[in-house]
Order: C-alpha cells, then sequence, then structure tokens
C-alpha cells in the first residue's frame, strides 16, 4: 500500500472520530447568535435555533441566504433556499438519530468499511474514558487507530492513527462567559514532522455544545446571546409556498 493511500486512510479514521463530536442535538432547547471572525477583522454571522431533537441554522452562502433544519424526530435533514423558495430533504443517517452521544455507544455505527472494537476503560488526563480500536481495511491491509471517549461528556479525548497523526483534548479550567458557566478545553493535535497545533473550545455543559472556539491565526468562532427556552414548531418545518428542489441551485455569475 503506497504512503499517500495510508495517509488518506488515515484521515478517513481521524475524520471518523471527529464526527462523535457534537453530532448531537442538546435537550436543552435554546436560540443564538452564530459570529466567526477572522484575523483581518472579517465577521460573519448567522443564527441557530435548538428545539426538541431539532436544529435549525441560518447562514449566508455567496450572499444568498441557507438555511439548513436537522431534525432528528422524523429522520431528516434540510436544507432551504429562500431566495427561490425551494428545499432538499435527505434521511439522516441512522447514528445521526441516536440521543446524546456516549462512551460507550459504537463510534463506527453508521460508518461504511469502518469498524470499531471496545477495548476497556482507561484514565486520560485524570478524566475515565472508554478505550476503542478503530480499523478499515484498504487494498487486502488492515489499519488500525485508537480513540479514548470521556465517559462524562462523550466527546473524543484522544486518538492515534496508523500514519502519526494524534490528538489530545483536556480540560484546563471553568470559565464564564456571558453569565454562563464553561468548562475551557485545549484541544493539541499533532502530524509527523509538523508542529503541534493547539485550539481552545468553551463547551457549555448545560447546551452540551461549545459556545467559543479559538484557531491558530486569530479565527474565532462563537455563540452569542443565548437564550435559553422553548422554541416554535414552525422554524423545523418546510414553509408554505416552498417547492421540493432535487438537486443544488446553480451558481449565480
Amino acid at each position: 500500500m503506497s504512503i499517500r493511500r495510508t495517509v488518506q486512510i488515515a484521515i478517513f479514521l481521524s475524520s471518523a472520530v471527529m464526527a462523535t463530536a457534537g453530532a448531537q442535538i442538546a435537550g436543552t432547547q435554546f436560540s443564538a447568535d452564530m459570529v466567526s471572525r477572522g484575523p483581518d477583522g472579517q465577521v460573519s454571522t448567522g443564527k441557530m435555533y435548538v428545539g426538541d431533537g431539532r436544529m435549525r441554522v441560518e447562514m449566508n452562502q455567496q450572499g444568498k441566504e441557507v438555511v439548513r433544519i436537522t431534525d432528528q424526530t422524523q429522520g431528516r435533514e434540510l436544507l432551504l433556499f429562500p431566495d427561490r423558495k425551494g428545499y432538499m430533504e435527505r434521511d439522516l443517517a441512522a447514528d445521526r438519530q441516536d440521543s446524546p452521544a456516549s462512551a460507550n455507544a459504537d463510534p463506527c455505527a453508521g460508518l461504511d468499511g469502518v469498524n470499531c472494537r471496545k477495548v476497556g476503560e482507561e484514565d486520560v488526563g485524570g478524566r475515565a474514558a472508554v478505550k476503542w480500536e478503530m480499523s478499515v481495511v484498504r487494498d487486502g491491509q488492515t489499519l488500525t487507530g485508537v480513540q479514548w471517549i470521556d465517559v462524562e461528556r462523550g466527546l473524543p479525548l484522544k486518538y492515534r492513527m496508523p500514519n502519526g497523526q494524534s490528538m489530545e483534548l483536556r480540560m484546563v479550567g471553568k470559565e464564564t462567559i456571558d453569565g454562563r458557566a464553561v468548562e475551557k478545553w485545549e484541544m493539541t493535535s499533532a502530524a509527523p514532522n509538523q508542529q503541534p497545533v493547539k485550539t481552545f473550545q468553551w463547551y457549555d455543559p448545560e447546551l452540551k455544545l461549545s459556545v467559543r472556539e479559538e484557531f491558530p491565526g486569530g479565527y474565532v468562532r462563537e455563540l452569542d446571546r443565548i437564550q435559553v427556552g422553548d422554541q416554535p414548531d414552525a422554524l423545523f418545518d418546510i414553509p408554505a409556498g416552498y417547492s421540493r428542489m432535487e438537486s443544488p441551485p446553480p451558481t449565480q455569475r
């Protein structure tokens, strides 16, 4: 097997690991503004609404408003295009319909060609974690990675891939953001022949997601003006007068 092929499979495995972090929709209903800031001062905004097993994200792509609705109660995902009064619909994979992330739930569920085997429970940075072995067969060769999932939070605390790529997540303290108690986590990612990269995220235990993330180079992504409370059902439905579209709308020149 070529080195390039090995790296491709390692990337696939590591992507599968990270898919377990944030796949759930929090049980607490709320709304919030989404804000992304770049090092050049450029700001992009959006809106998030989280209901009972449902999430709505409003964003702007190439000057056009796009709305993504994930509905675990009906097992579907919707893309709304308000300027065209159209929508696209697809079924959610079975693994994305599950309730809260669990360290004991198979992290490979719904991933084609990837198998997971629970190895046991270990301590990672002072936190109890379930160790999982992930394997994929390509060109007759089996490549294996290992990940550890936090028992309390259901987050991947650590992983190692066959190409030497690795990640470790550790809680470095507790803080308050906009009056909300959050946990500050440091993520260190490493790859062969490269300097380790550190990112930070502030995890809200009540909302079960990160409300702020800081990336190398000065990029920041956060949720502002969080309002906890029930969300209207109409936010997660197909609006009246919308027609189903079978393919994405063409890019306007």
